[in-house]
């Protein structure tokens, strides 16, 4: 499977607990416990907002250590928040999925769309518009590569890159995030998911 981190429109550290157990849900994937994030962080993953895991504890994992993450001379490791209020201390969350039932596809269109167009032309392709849950398995299970940006089911706009090269992502193997665009403008294409029955 693979883990990502999450974080919702609003920006970082806005959810509390039982939020991101729905973010997770809603994004097509679980909240990852412990074990999957300290496996994906032996994997290579580096992420600098902490987040929370399943077992209520808030965490991050850092492959390079630098300033802003613990400071420049510590050890490369799983950080560790400890244990916070489930309903009132907010954070990122880390999300696990392993299933990936069905078709992910960029959606080849004459025009870029705005968010409802995206929405509609995954509709009349026969499938929903995709999950951040699905294009992070479609990358990491299916070594998904596409360097076009695409709207996803929760207004952000990504695309997966598994060969890193110049103008898509130089440096490494990532779904590239571009942001929470304004939904009105049409500057992008749109990631389908069609489940198998």
């Amino acid at each position: 499977g693979v883990v990502f981190p999450y974080s919702p429109r609003l920006g970082r550290y806005n959810l509390n607990f039982h939020e991101a157990q729905q973010a997770c849900l809603d994004q097509d994937s679980v909240i990852a416990s412990f074990d999957q994030l300290y496996d994906a962080w032996r994997s290579g993953l580096d992420w600098c907002n902490a987040g929370w895991l399943s077992d209520g504890s808030v965490q991050y994992p850092i492959t390079k250590p630098r300033e802003p993450c613990g400071g420049k001379n510590t050890v490369p490791g799983v950080r560790n928040y400890g244990f916070w209020d489930k309903d009132k201390s907010r954070y990122d969350v880390f999300c696990f999925t392993s299933n990936f039932n069905g078709r992910f596809y960029y959606l080849i269109h004459p025009t870029k769309l705005t968010y409802d167009e995206a929405i509609q032309a995954c509709l009349k392709d026969g499938a929903q518009i995709a999950k951040v849950g699905q294009i992070f398995a479609a990358w990491k299970l299916l070594g998904y590569d596409r360097c076009d940006a695409g709207w996803l089911a929760d207004g952000s706009v990504r695309y997966p890159i598994s060969r890193p090269r110049k103008r898509c992502s130089p440096n490494e193997a990532a779904v590239r995030f571009v942001g929470f665009p304004d939904k009105k403008h049409k500057l992008y294409g749109v990631y389908c998911f069609r489940a198998y029955n």
